[in-house]
């Protein structure tokens, strides 16, 4: 009986290929240098239209990574930085990127009318429905909150117009397809600064 249950759980191993390792966030940290010039120190870009990837989901990490990888996502500066990464790096980085603290405001919020317009818009548009109601985001949706303005207003223009895919595309593409110019605005300016 038990040589039985050994060359079931054999035979369920060679099967189903080789056991996923835990990801180690120091190897993560080691392979992030290479994206520090444009997602800055600790994952917090200083570069305009650079997403800041502190705190981001490890799963929203790792699937951002494979989109690029495989072409579906499309950058000409991410292109030769995947090109470099295995599956192993790419669960690493995942798991280290999630384990920082999360980017704080840059500035106090200026223009609480604007945030208030945004957060209208963030709940018309159920956007707490995917992102949470901290708008911290789960598994492989992004977080949001805290977010470089510049950077929410490129990316909610991109899932607009159709240049942004690989994804959650589908999803995006229909909650940003109708926004107006405004919304867009709001919306960025008021998850920038929770």
């Amino acid at each position: 009986m038990r040589i039985a249950a050994i060359g079931i759980a054999l035979a369920a191993a060679i099967a189903f290929g080789p056991i996923a390792h835990a990801a180690d966030i120091a190897a993560g940290k080691a392979k992030a240098e290479l994206c520090v010039g444009c997602h800055g120190e600790n994952g917090i870009s200083q570069m305009e239209n650079m997403p800041s990837l502190a705190a981001q989901p490890d799963l929203f990490i790792q699937w951002q990574l494979v989109f690029f990888r495989a072409g579906t996502r499309k950058n000409e500066q991410m292109q030769p930085i995947v090109d470099q990464l295995n599956n192993e790096d790419i669960r690493n980085l995942g798991a280290y990127f999630a384990s920082l603290e999360p980017p704080k405001p840059a500035k106090p919020d200026d223009d609480p009318d604007l945030s208030k317009k945004g957060a209208q818009a963030a709940a018309g548009r159920r956007c707490a429905s995917c992102h949470l109601d901290t708008y911290a985001g789960t598994k492989a949706v992004a977080r949001v909150a805290g977010q470089r303005e510049d950077y929410l207003l490129k990316a909610l223009r991109d899932y607009k117009s159709g240049v942004r895919s690989g994804g959650a595309m589908a999803a995006m593409a229909e909650v940003a397809f109708p926004l107006s110019e405004e919304e867009i605005e709001a919306l960025a300016h008021y998850l920038a600064h929770l």
